[in-house]
């Protein structure tokens, strides 16, 4: 039976100051789940708690609770409660006296506040600590105390703002677990806001993967850990190698100079796309018995199991594997077709493609000034006429980081970061367009750098006009 929706989100979108948090986003959270918002900082996860609770208002969309729709209406007509990070306790009340306080602001009779408290207070174990002072309670008690609270009103929803993020790591996966577990015993619909992919692994029944405003991916976590849309989801859920590779044909495809068989069709033929094997997903063999072969360049022990780095073709291979192989060994790998995952590219082929109209040409140097994005830039080896409109195709290791900071485009943001086994991939934002750059150097994420082009890479070519000559 399916459940039905207690809260919709419609095409809601929001920005402050001009720049873009919320980007159309939609949004079904059905009764009695507990559903995760997942991402970086800055993705708009928090931002979309805050809408639902009632804090901020949407400048586009709506909000509907059980199909009515409550833009407008006040945190506290809202039957949703919120626990935040910080939990906010009173520290000259007791427990019981903090769990308390939202029964006698409605003026609940005595008798049933001792009675709704003490039952709540069992629901989080914190039975026999009524009169205790909040302030000589543990991270994981005052956590709890402000749990009850919120959970003690019957709201049908309860918002989760990162409320492990204070706690230390045993008692953040101890109380993951009770999470679940209040959630299961109350019935009530948890959303909860948290950037660390664990916690919504372990405790959610679906997980919503923001990135930018926007939402990536929806589903449970066994579907979003195996089954990933895009290679940023891949990279955030959990580790992968994410490789670049080209799909041949249905159930064929070419990875690291290899043909491997797959389960997935629809891409067409000789398409790019993105691979993602997880590490436990590689098969040690012999090299005479492997797909491809390689040399293991590093090994950790991480308990359960041994973490190798494999160098073959210029790239690197990430292998979790309960067997070790020594440090500088020739070996061979296989991974079985189910556990080959093949995804679109984030960003469209042909890469960084722009029009642009010759603004000079300087033949004695052999060189042309066109503008990009309101900066003139020199393209050297070509001579046009003034006024011819050109296209460009720059390919991902035509762009590169000016380390002076004195790029041909400056204050480019760094949308994501994604390491592809030889190279980190990068997605980056300008005023005008995306672009992408392939780059052994690791940038920072929701940065400003300046970048440059290397037009002796670009693929030029007159879309209006005449070329006076072309080396």
């Amino acid at each position: 039976m399916e459940q039905t929706s207690i809260v919709s989100l419609r095409n809601i979108s929001l920005s402050f100051d001009g720049e873009v948090i919320l980007n159309n986003i939609d949004l079904d959270i059905k009764d009695k789940e507990f559903i995760t918002l997942l991402g970086p900082s800055g993705c708009g996860k928090t931002t979309t708690l805050r809408i639902i609770g009632g804090f901020l208002e949407p400048d586009a969309g709506d909000v509907f609770y059980e199909g009515k729709r409550i833009n407008g209406t006040p945190p506290n007509k809202r039957n949703v409660n919120t626990v935040f990070q910080k939990y906010a306790l009173f520290p000259h009340l007791n427990v019981f006296e903090n769990v308390a306080f939202g029964l006698k602001l409605k003026k609940f009779p005595k008798e049933e506040i001792k009675k709704l408290v003490t039952k709540m207070l069992a629901i989080v174990d914190l039975k026999g600590y009524e009169k205790r002072s909040v302030a000589k309670l543990s991270g994981g008690q005052q956590q709890r105390v402000a749990i009850a609270r919120a959970l003690v009103c019957d709201p049908d929803v309860l918002l989760l703002d990162e409320p492990l993020g204070a706690l230390d790591l045993k008692l953040r996966k101890d109380m993951q677990i009770e999470l679940k577990r209040i959630q299961k015993m109350t019935k009530k619909t948890f959303v909860y806001v948290t950037h660390d992919q664990e916690e919504a692994l372990t405790m959610s029944d679906r997980v919503v993967v923001m990135k930018n405003g926007k939402i990536e991916q929806i589903g449970t976590p066994i579907d979003i850990y195996n089954e990933p849309a895009n290679a940023f989801v891949a990279d955030f859920i959990g580790e992968a190698n994410i490789l670049d590779g080209t799909m041949l044909k249905d159930y064929k495809v070419s990875i690291l100079g290899s043909d491997f068989p797959c389960v997935d069709k629809g891409f067409g033929e000789n398409t790019p796309v993105d691979i993602v094997i997880r590490p436990e997903d590689i098969e040690i063999t012999s090299p005479e018995e492997g797909t491809i072969t390689g040399d293991v360049t590093g090994v950790v022990f991480k308990g359960v199991h041994y973490e190798m780095e494999v160098r073959t073709k210029n790239c690197i291979l990430l292998i979790h594997s309960t067997v070790s192989s020594s440090v500088g060994s020739h070996i061979g790998m296989r991974v079985d077709p189910n556990n080959i995952h093949i995804m679109n590219k984030l960003f469209p082929t042909p890469y960084n493609e722009l029009e642009a109209e010759v603004t000079y040409c300087n033949e004695a140097e052999n060189s042309v000034t066109v503008e990009i994005e309101g900066r003139e830039v020199d393209i050297p080896g070509y001579s046009f006429e003034k006024g011819t409109r050109l296209s460009i195709i720059l390919p991902p290791d035509g762009l590169y980081v000016d380390g002076e900071g004195i790029g041909q485009l400056t204050d480019v943001y760094i949308e994501s970061v994604i390491w592809k086994g030889a190279h980190n991939e990068i997605i980056l934002e300008s005023d005008e367009r995306k672009w992408i750059m392939h780059s052994a150097q690791d940038e920072q994420v929701a940065t400003y750098v300046p970048i440059c082009f290397d037009f002796s890479k670009a693929t030029v070519k007159v879309l209006d006009g005449e070329a006076l000559n072309e080396d």
